[in-house]
This record gives structure tokens, C-alpha cells and sequence, in this order.
């Protein structure tokens, strides 16, 4: 396999893992508790769930939809909790296609690290925005992936797409707003 060299990846590979001392939870929780939403591309905080951008996108867009609670399986998460992810999911696919004008979506979860997960400890949903013909000869014959945009820039689109009361939206008790 031929290899082409990113190495803004490594940064945040690196940055990651300095940020995830052991017990303190998963990188998604340690995130959210240094309430730099802007910075740590937290994009939306409900009452049970958060939208964050992916760091390592399959697309520009790519979102991941987790609960505040740390689980691993789909069914230790209260019936609260899978509704919210659900209608979570429905106003990101509508955030999305506002921001991006995508043509498709894939959405799914891998739970377990035998099921692809990489973060198995804290499960999440994927939300990849597809467009016809994003393939390309990169991808095929390179086994790399070009995204046509920094993710700050998918941010900043994405944050104007949602509407003021979803860019307002409360935290959980005992937090503060999102950072714009």
C-alpha cells in the first residue's frame, strides 16, 4: 500500500491522548467537562445527549451522537436516553442537510471493539453526510481520504444552520453555555 503523509492527524491522535488521563473517563466525557465547545468542536448539548464533530471525519460533517452517560451497550441506555439519541439524530440529519446539501447519509454504531468501535467504552452514533461520487481516486487507489474542509469551517457552517434556540441550548444542570 502506497502512503501519503497527513500530519495535522497526528496532532490530534496526540492531543487525544494527552487529554485522556487514566479512570477519568472517555475523551468524549473529558471534553465535555472543559466546556470549550467551540475549540473541542462540541456542537450541540440536550438533556441526555451531545453532538461532537468527528476528529477523524470519513466525510466533512461527520457527527457522532453520544449519551452524557458513559455505556457500552445500546440496551443499558434508558428509554430517555434512545429516544433522545433518536430525535438527536433526526435534528442532526436536518442540521446537515441546511449546512452541507448532502445527498445521503450513513448512520450506525459499532459497539465493541470486535464490532469496529474505537472508543468502545463510551458508545456513539455516527452521522456521515454522503454526496454522489464522493469516492474518488484517492480513496480507491491511494487508500487515503481528501475532506474538502477544515472541520472548523463544517462547524461554523453547521452552527449557522441550527437555529437559535439549538445554538442557546441548555446544559445539563450545574454547566454553562456554549462557547460560539
Amino acid at each position: 500500500m502506497d502512503r501519503m503523509w497527513s500530519p495535522w492527524r497526528s496532532a490530534y491522535v496526540s492531543e487525544d491522548d494527552a487529554r485522556t488521563p487514566a479512570g477519568d473517563g472517555s475523551i468524549f466525557t473529558v471534553l465535555l467537562h472543559e466546556e470549550q465547545d467551540a475549540e473541542n468542536l462540541i456542537l450541540w448539548r440536550g438533556e441526555h445527549v451531545f453532538v461532537i464533530m468527528n476528529r477523524h471525519p470519513y466525510n466533512s460533517g461527520h457527527l457522532l451522537l453520544l449519551p452524557y452517560r458513559e455505556v457500552t451497550q445500546y440496551d443499558a441506555l434508558t428509554a430517555s436516553e434512545q429516544h433522545a439519541l433518536t430525535a438527536t439524530l433526526d435534528r442532526c440529519m436536518g442540521w446537515l442537510r441546511e449546512a452541507v446539501s448532502p445527498d445521503g447519509f450513513n448512520v450506525g454504531m459499532n459497539l465493541g471493539r470486535a464490532a469496529g468501535a474505537g472508543i468502545p467504552e463510551h458508545l456513539h452514533t455516527h452521522v456521515v453526510p454522503r454526496w454522489d461520487g464522493d469516492t474518488n481516486f484517492m480513496a480507491t487507489t491511494a487508500d487515503t481520504k481528501v475532506l474538502p474542509e477544515d472541520p472548523r469551517t463544517t462547524y461554523g457552517k453547521l452552527r449557522a444552520a441550527m437555529s437559535p434556540e439549538a445554538r442557546d441550548s441548555t446544559k445539563p444542570p450545574g454547566a454553562g453555555k456554549p462557547s460560539e
